[in-house]
């Protein structure tokens, strides 16, 4: 499920403290279990120029328009802490010129969660999609849990559509203990991730949920518009 550079086992210490940085005031409950509140953010929903470049770069992306998706990334755009920036890397290291190119997949997953401002001593303030590291609570171990990103998801006690429902699940953060496991049936091709809620685990759907160490979208905005100025897993 997770596609993750390397760098990506690299602790969120040295960006932790920005994640809350643009967040507002008073809301300070600290979470501590594995079934906490997490309600989604999309908090450039009122702004329309980001919602009409949004819609036309998921177009874009449906359709693999190379010329458009390569148009809006920043002559600067960060490749990560150990490459060289610009989009000749950006090209290289995401292999936009192949079919199976990562990128058509992974840009639409992040753009169709919601958006959230973002900073850290590598970044200045952007727009980053999806919202679930920029606002990712500081006392809860992003290598341990992941966010359920769907509005109403089946926890199952098997990895099957077919598999007993023990509870329905909103928008929280819960702890996972295993991010990839096959359906039980070999001949289905869905995902499964194993979680904890309490003493019970059981399995969801792996697009129902994502971990806050997966591939991040930066933007921000300019004289010629929204540009992506970075595409990277946590700790890049």
């Amino acid at each position: 499920m997770l596609f993750l550079y390397r760098g990506a086992c690299i602790l969120l210490l040295a960006v932790m403290p920005a994640i809350a940085a643009d967040a507002p005031p008073g809301n300070k409950s600290p979470v501590k279990s594995g079934d906490s509140a997490f309600a989604p953010r999309d908090e450039a929903a009122g702004d329309p120029s980001w919602t009409r470049f949004r819609e036309q770069l998921l177009q874009a992306l449906q359709g693999r328009d190379r010329k458009f998706v390569l148009g809006i990334v920043a002559r600067n755009v960060r490749n990560g802490i150990d490459r060289p920036p610009g989009i000749e890397e950006f090209v290289r290291q995401w292999d936009v010129d192949s079919a199976d190119s990562p990128l058509w997949r992974e840009l639409p997953r992040a753009l169709h969660l919601g958006t959230a401002w973002y900073s850290h001593e590598r970044m200045p303030r952007s727009l980053c999609a999806p919202y679930v590291l920029p606002r990712w609570p500081r006392d809860v171990d992003p290598h341990e849990y992941g966010a359920i990103t769907a509005r109403e998801t089946a926890l199952r006690a098997g990895a099957s559509g077919s598999a007993e429902i023990l509870a329905n699940l909103g928008h929280s953060i819960v702890r996972v203990t295993d991010w990839e496991v096959a359906d039980s049936d070999t001949d289905n091709r869905q995902k499964w991730v194993k979680i904890r809620i309490g003493e019970r685990e059981g399995f969801i759907p792996e697009e129902h949920i994502r971990s806050p160490l997966e591939h991040l979208a930066c933007f921000r905005k300019g004289e010629a518009g929204w540009r992506l100025t970075s595409f990277l897993a946590a700790g890049e």
